[in-house]
């Protein structure tokens, strides 16, 4: 707003560079432009001041469809003054020259104007169309229908106004409504994700089946391979058999030749052995015998007396010990006698 400083009898007044300030004096237009700055006297001077940029002004929209369909639509729309001079000379916009604010709301009149003229064109956009449609063509349609009409409404020109855009957030009908209408689609979209559902566990299924078949087919595979193992298996250990058969024949034949060469080098060597010992044993006999022979010359020709000393003494030497001896008169006085029998013979000789 405008800076308004005081001075005795004089007031200066310095505007914003977005503000078009229009000056009177005694009711007539003494001079305008933007961004002004001036000396004035307040008891015969008036200012307005009206705002050159740009300004968004937000509507609510309720309308009837041609089906008797409540909807709501919401959009802004941005609007700029095109001729300050003309919109000053339609709507009250001077300040107060104490304290530099406007003395009304002319912002609030305009932005009124706007919304009952854009109200009222979308209102008539709504009623020339059913519900479906009006949803259907949607927030563009009615963007459009809202910048053409306001653009080509005259009234907004003389009084130097301009819409620069307009933008329709949405158009919806009432919760129930809404609720209603989505409920096919709702509908349509949870059959979409059940076929697709039931079309991701049958491809699951079908998968499972084919992973099941080839898993039974390889367990066929590996069960012949197996059988192809077992049997190369038994064929193996078969021929194993035979070679180990043929082996062990083989040494026991050698080991039977070698047994037998060994019992016939065994037996010949027990022969010679027992025939060595055999000759051995005849000759020690027959020196034995011979010997016996010779002894028993040599005793046949000694006298009882000598033969009975020999025995005497052998039977004296096969002894260990004699605790008791017994000698009876009769055999000591026979004793006796050939003792001295023998002596005398000696001597005699």
């Amino acid at each position: 707003m405008a800076e308004i400083r005081h001075f005795p009898g004089v007031r200066h007044l310095r505007a914003e560079p977005s503000m078009h300030v229009v000056r009177y004096r005694n009711g007539a237009a003494v001079g305008s432009g933007r961004g002004l700055a001036f000396w004035f006297r307040p008891l015969s001077a008036a200012v307005a001041e009206i705002p050159m940029d740009d300004r968004e002004l937000t509507m609510q929209i309720r309308g009837i469809t041609l089906d008797f369909q409540e909807v709501y639509a919401q959009g802004v729309v941005t609007w700029r003054v095109a001729d300050a001079d003309a919109l000053a000379s339609r709507v009250d916009f001077h300040i107060d020259l104490v304290k530099g604010r406007w003395a009304s709301e002319p912002l609030e009149q305009v932005s009124g104007l706007l919304t009952r003229m854009g109200q009222e064109i979308a209102l008539a956009w709504i009623a020339e169309r059913p519900l479906e449609a009006v949803l259907a063509d949607g927030v563009g349609a009615l963007r459009t229908r809202i910048a053409q009409a306001l653009a080509a409404e005259k009234s907004l020109g003389e009084m130097g106004l301009s819409v620069v855009t307009v933008r329709m957030a949405s158009v919806r009908p009432t919760p129930d409504v809404e609720k209603a209408l989505q409920t096919p689609v709702r509908e349509a979209i949870q059959q979409d994700s059940d076929q697709a559902l039931f079309q991701r566990r049958a491809l699951a299924v079908e998968k499972e089946r084919a992973i099941a078949e080839a898993e039974l087919q390889n367990r066929i595979e590996l069960s012949k391979r197996e059988e192809q193992l077992l049997g190369q298996q038994g064929a193996n250990a078969r021929l194993q058999a035979r070679e180990e058969a043929d082996a062990m024949r083989i040494r026991m034949e050698a080991d039977a030749e070698r047994t037998g060469i060994s019992a016939r080098a065994e037996a010949e060597r027990v022969r010679v052995s027992a025939e060595a010992e055999a000759e051995g044993l005849r000759l020690v006999e027959l020196a034995r015998a011979e010997t016996e022979q010779a002894m028993m010359d040599v005793y046949r020709d000694l006298p009882a007396e000598v033969m009975r000393g020999l025995a005497a003494r052998e039977f004296a030497g096969k002894l260990q010990r004699i605790e008791h001896l017994n000698i009876a008169p009769d055999m000591l006085g026979q004793l006796v006698g050939d003792f001295l029998g023998a002596a005398t013979g000696r001597l005699e000789a």
